[in-house]
């Protein structure tokens, strides 16, 4: 009786709210967070749930044609002995990352947190029976690290998330109940996860795809509310397209804006929102035992300094194993990216994307009256920049304050380095 009551209640602030606005209009709080969002630049993502027992990643259910009610049975023997959330928190923070956004609640449906709407949850369903979310919580409020939370839309288990979509055909699942009690099952999930963890700063959202066009996602609603528990919260939604009204800011996924290579964006432009390119460590999102293919960590700082000179944040997952740890390697990525950010954050942190859109040679970011111009691919001691409209007064290499030489006239500036560089990204300062 409790759970219909509080869903009858959400319901009416649904249908209250909707028709309180036709636009969503932020409020300063969003505004602000937004900026800081912007000025974050850089997130780690971690997709964690008991999907990691098979080793197999976050689609194993699907990809591997399981039997949901089988799949289920993985709960019980979930028991993360080394999960530390101090120590989670502690690597990403050293890493450089100023925020966490983790799976509360994956497309197999498995919840990781506490909650009162199923007891398919890490604490009901399993002899672990601790709420990571709210040790997780706790700690990045101590660590200073912004928590958000990933949540998906679709689910490959549940009877009223109904009809079937695109994918979670083969779970043995029956096809029955209605909608709306999934649709009030999802907003009651997500007001819990507003309510009891303190400030989020992102609720993202994944799996509108599923079946985007036959269903009504009454996202307007959904986004109305989670607005009115906490204003601040920002929105995205992974769904490929342009964004919706509601939403906060603007996601790529394996891509950087603008860009197509993996074949998620073939029709998404650019929008005005803050925008965040989410990348993986390896080749998967969720821990896949026989991957250990890891991007480099010059591949990742790079794909870190091209997301900025991009406009972009960086979102860098990593699938933590079942007993609870980052994978060494994953840690060993953590420490290289923290130490060059020891030393470069400057030209990262708070900047905006730089006056000259990315070439092949690399990108610049910009603060203030400072143009940081980002080699990554240089095989010459010269650098020809196309800066006409701005007076440059002086160039120096960022590692250490030497001069650069340089010559301006009407077509652009011409830096002359005296040397190919070989770093993994050969900073130079422009004062204009």
């Amino acid at each position: 009786m409790k759970k219909i009551f509080v869903s009858l209640l959400l319901l009416a602030a649904f249908s209250l709210q909707a028709s309180a606005q036709d636009k969503y209009v932020p409020t300063e709080e969003n505004l602000r967070n937004r900026e800081k969002f912007q000025d974050d630049k850089f997130g780690v993502f971690i997709h964690w749930g008991i999907y990691s027992m098979l080793g197999d990643g976050e689609w194993a259910l699907e990809l591997n044609k399981l039997d949901a009610k089988e799949y289920a049975k993985l709960a019980s023997g979930f028991y993360p002995s080394k999960f530390d959330a101090a120590a989670w928190v502690s690597a990403i923070k050293n890493a450089g990352a100023k925020y966490i956004t983790i799976t509360s609640r994956h497309h197999d449906g498995f919840s990781m947190f506490d909650t009162k709407y199923s007891d398919y949850n890490i604490v009901k369903a399993t002899p672990f029976g601790r709420d990571i979310i709210k040790e997780l919580a706790d700690e990045c409020k101590k660590q200073g690290i912004t928590l958000n939370f990933y949540y998906s839309h679709m689910d490959w288990t549940r009877p009223d998330y109904y009809p079937l979509g695109r994918c979670g055909h083969n779970t043995g699942r029956t096809e029955h109940g209605q909608w709306s009690d999934y649709w009030n099952f999802m907003n009651n999930q997500l007001s819990e996860l507003l309510t009891n963890y303190g400030p989020i700063g992102a609720i993202w959202f994944d799996g509108w795809w599923d079946k985007p066009f036959d269903k009504d996602w009454q996202l307007d609603k959904q986004y109305a509310v989670i607005h009115k528990i906490q204003p601040g919260c920002l929105i995205g939604n992974n769904h490929h397209q342009k964004p919706f009204d509601g939403e906060d800011f603007q996601m790529f996924e394996r891509d950087l804006p603008g860009q197509n290579t993996a074949g998620h964006s073939p029709d998404s432009e650019i929008g005005t929102l803050p925008l965040e390119t989410c990348q993986t460590m390896n080749g998967m999102w969720g821990y896949k035992i026989n991957d250990q293919n890891y991007k480099s960590g010059k591949e990742l700082i790079q794909y870190l300094v091209k997301a900025a000179g991009n406009n972009a944040n960086l979102l860098l997952n990593i699938g933590p194993q079942p007993n609870g740890e980052i994978p060494a390697l994953a840690l060993e990525r953590f420490r290289e990216i923290g130490d060059w950010m020891k030393v470069y954050g400057e030209t990262v942190y708070g900047t905006r994307g730089g006056i000259i859109p990315q070439r092949e040679w690399g990108v610049t970011t910009q603060k203030d009256n400072k143009l940081y111009v980002h080699i990554l691919n240089l095989q010459d001691d010269g650098l020809f920049l196309p800066i006409t409209d701005k007076k440059v007064k002086k160039a120096t290499r960022f590692v250490d304050g030497a001069p650069v030489k340089f010559t301006q006239d009407k077509d652009g500036v011409l830096l002359r380095l005296g040397e190919v560089p070989t770093d993994i990204d050969y900073v130079v300062t422009l004062e204009m």
